[in-house]
């Protein structure tokens, strides 16, 4: 079934209580960031519970290995649960195997960024009692600056005037680099839960916290735009600024969402209406239309996954060596969108 935050965190909860029947909630949209969060959800809701990883590859691989995690015990006895990463179209014969069986048992959250919504996964999902579907995207204008106050809250502090907005804005929309620089603004401040206290731009700046966001949206349009020529200013201030990661995310971000309209567009829907249907900012509409027309399915799904292992590089090597293969692996990207 198809539903909204609240029912699906209700649900969440009530799931690590021990209460509900909900086999699967499916999370795709381009907030993989938010998708991420309602699996920290559900480990913290199941406490000290074993967690199954799987992926969308190793499904389509091995198509009855989800039903089997569901319901297989702890070596334990432990409460445990399925976690699925990258999962796609390719993974619908393993969900359905899964919404099919006898008997389940240990929930699944599956984070399906790559999934279309007109899609046959999230289809099948939506028709089946014993799944929730919840479409993420990134949270913008009030809502944005609401969700940075909600995980303030959570850590001591009260952001005071237009702190939550900057510092969403500033995180890159990427809920785990906001959850970091919240905690560290609150060791800054001695704020904990018991003793709160009031965080305004000052504080923000004190403890460095406050990005160029400017910066970072130039780099990704140049990457989208296919001009890898003119990314060399903007990839070395975000080096310096150390925002790799943040780049990186909101590009692969950016890419999600391309994929997704890319899909209805080569289902037939004309790229106004598709721009139109998924509320793209009016500013931007024009480029997202060029974007479409320059960005084939295959052509983004390589990209997506050129920019993850980017990612996955920063994270590994040091500071020189991590923005060295994060600047080469974007370059790539752009000279990619130059050839069409």
């Amino acid at each position: 079934m198809k539903v909204n935050a609240g029912q699906i965190g209700a649900a969440i909860d009530r799931a690590g209580g021990g209460g509900g029947d909900i086999r699967l909630f499916l999370l795709h949209g381009p907030d993989e960031a938010g998708a991420m969060e309602y699996a920290e959800r559900l480990h913290r809701a199941l406490g000290q519970a074993e967690r199954v990883d799987l992926d969308g590859a190793m499904l389509k691989a091995q198509p009855g290995r989800l039903a089997d995690e569901a319901a297989s015990l702890s070596l334990f006895g432990d409460r445990r649960y399925v976690r699925v990463t990258a999962m796609g179209e390719e993974s619908a014969e393993a969900v359905q195997l899964l919404l099919d069986a006898p008997a389940a048992g240990n929930p699944v959250i599956a984070i399906a960024t790559g999934a279309r919504a007109t899609g046959k996964l999230v289809k099948q999902a939506i028709a089946a009692p014993g799944a929730m579907v919840l479409a993420c995207y990134q949270p913008e204008g009030n809502d944005a600056a609401r969700l940075a106050a909600g995980i303030a809250r959570e850590h001591g502090l009260r952001l005071i005037g237009e702190t939550a907005a900057t510092m969403f804005a500033a995180a890159g929309g990427d809920r785990a680099v906001l959850t970091r620089e919240i905690e560290k603004l609150a060791l800054y401040l001695d704020a904990a839960p018991d003793r709160p206290k009031d965080a305004d731009d000052a504080a923000l700046a004190a403890v460095g916290a406050n990005f160029d966001e400017a910066e970072m949206a130039v780099a990704i349009a140049t990457v989208i735009d296919g001009q890898p020529g003119r990314l060399g200013p903007e990839l070395a201030a975000l080096a310096g600024a150390g925002m790799e990661i943040p780049m990186l995310r909101a590009l692969a971000r950016r890419l999600i969402a391309l994929a997704e309209m890319r899909g209805e567009v080569d289902d037939g829907v004309p790229p106004d209406r598709v721009v139109e249907q998924h509320r793209v900012f009016w500013k931007e509409k024009s480029s997202t239309i060029k974007a479409l027309g320059r960005w084939n399915a295959p052509r983004i799904a390589a990209a997506i996954e050129r920019v993850r292992r980017a990612e996955r590089a920063v994270m590994a090597g040091g500071a020189t060596a991590g923005a060295i293969s994060a600047a080469h692996d974007v370059v790539s990207v752009a000279r990619a969108a130059a050839r069409h």
